[in-house]
C-alpha cells in the first residue's frame, strides 16, 4: 500500500474507523467460522485467537495465532484469520488507496494435532517468493 495509508492508519485517520480495532475483530470472528467457510474442514473448538498488526512504511503484516483443546490443529482457523482481516483493512482503505494487495498467506508455525509441530525455516519475501533461511 502507498505509505499515506500506512500512515492513515497508523494515526486512526481513516474515514471509516479505526482499521485495526476493526480487522483484529473481523479476524477473531473469522478464526470461530473457519468450518463454516471451508467445505473440508471440521468444527474445532477454537480456544484463544490472537490477530496482530506490525505497521511498515508501505504495508502491513498481519499475523494470527488461535489455539484450541481438541486434538486437533487449527493452522486453517489461523489462515482465515489472517486472510479476513487483510480484507478488512483492504475493505477500510480502498477509498484511499486502490493499488494495495494482499500478498504471502502463509502458515509459519503450528504445533499439536496428528502431525506434531512443523516450522517453516524460510522466510518469505515481499513478492510471496522464498527468501534466505531465517
Amino acid at each position: 500500500m502507498q505509505a499515506s495509508t500506512t500512515a492513515s492508519v497508523a494515526q486512526n485517520a481513516m474515514n471509516k474507523g479505526d482499521v485495526l480495532a476493526t480487522a483484529r475483530i473481523a479476524g477473531m470472528q473469522a478464526a470461530k467460522q473457519a468450518s463454516s467457510l471451508l467445505p473440508m474442514s471440521h468444527p474445532v473448538l477454537v480456544g484463544n485467537v490472537y490477530v496482530n498488526f506490525t505497521i511498515a512504511d508501505t504495508h502491513i503484516d498481519v499475523e494470527a495465532s488461535v489455539d484450541t483443546v481438541d486434538r486437533t490443529g487449527v493452522e486453517m482457523e489461523a489462515l482465515t484469520a489472517v486472510t479476513v482481516a487483510a480484507l478488512t483493512i483492504y475493505d477500510m482503505c480502498k477509498s484511499a488507496d486502490r493499488t494495495m494487495t494482499i500478498e504471502a498467506v502463509a502458515l509459519w508455525e503450528k504445533a499439536g494435532g496428528r502431525s506434531g509441530t512443523w516450522r517453516r525455516e524460510e522466510a518469505l519475501g515481499a513478492d510471496g517468493g522464498e527468501t534466505a533461511p531465517r
